[in-house]
């Protein structure tokens, strides 16, 4: 097994970052800046952010701002929202992003993940995915921040996504989501077994077990988390404690030679 990575969220609405539940972020955190700096002493892998304004409303994303953040990381930084151009890429990449998550226009025009790939190489593109349970138990893609239903199927969109060229899967449950009650285990199972690029688990997680479900019994590759790191004790070093004790393998300064 590659070594799991744990992966704080970072929802930036405006002037700082949100939180709620079910997508609907209102609830303020503070401002990026000093989460940025917290989460550099806190033995992260990588940090995902995503401009949920730009997301719903189709703004392009905000160069200057992703530019001034990236000087200040010290991780690879995935950035997503407002995505919808190869120029927008060349630009966020130039701004200091390692990695950009593409949603919407994914699915509005599946053909850029395609074109992202070829040019920039897959190991810089993440196709997200958000998917909601419905009445009748089906799970169907939404996008535009869970405003719009594709009528998509997660685990076929995923591996559409995987055969144009994304390099992995940032996938997440809107049901779950800042409800800190455990990832939705079934579907990420689902879609980690039927593609074989990585999959990140988004959504639900509050304990650090829950971290540990989603790799040994859902097979996740990464584990992204917000709510459990904003609003309790528990830290992406101690998540990292918790897997090693598992048996999953993670980059650690805990670990000897864990590199």
């Amino acid at each position: 097994m590659l070594k799991v990575r744990v992966i704080p969220s970072l929802l930036w609405k405006g002037p700082g970052l949100v939180k709620g539940v079910g997508f609907n972020s209102w609830r303020r955190v503070g401002p990026v800046l000093p989460a940025i700096k917290v989460y550099n002493a806190r033995d992260v892998d990588e940090l995902v952010l995503l401009d949920i304004v730009a997301s719903q409303t189709g703004e392009a994303p905000d160069y200057v701002t992703v530019a001034d953040l990236s000087n200040e990381c010290a991780v690879p930084l995935t950035v997503g929202g407002g995505i919808c151009r190869l120029e927008q890429i060349v630009a966020l990449l130039h701004a200091g992003a390692d990695k950009v998550s593409i949603n919407s226009s994914a699915v509005e025009r599946p053909e850029l993940i395609n074109q992202a790939a070829a040019k920039f190489g897959a190991q810089c593109i993440v196709a997200s995915i958000d998917a909601r349970r419905e009445t009748d138990d089906r799970v169907v893609v939404w996008i535009r921040s869970a405003t719009q239903d594709t009528g998509r199927d997660p685990v076929e969109w995923a591996r559409e996504l995987a055969d144009r060229g994304a390099g992995e899967i940032l996938l997440t449950s809107i049901d779950r989501d800042g409800t800190m009650q455990g990832y939705d285990l079934q579907l990420i199972e689902r879609v980690s077994a039927a593609i074989a690029i990585p999959v990140i688990a988004s959504g639900g997680a509050g304990t650090y077990q829950h971290l540990v479900d989603a790799v040994l019994k859902a097979g996740a590759s990464a584990v992204a988390a917000a709510s459990m790191f904003h609003f309790t004790e528990q830290t992406p070093s101690g998540a990292k404690q918790a897997l090693h004790a598992a048996g999953i393998p993670v980059r650690s300064t805990f670990v000897a030679g864990s590199g």
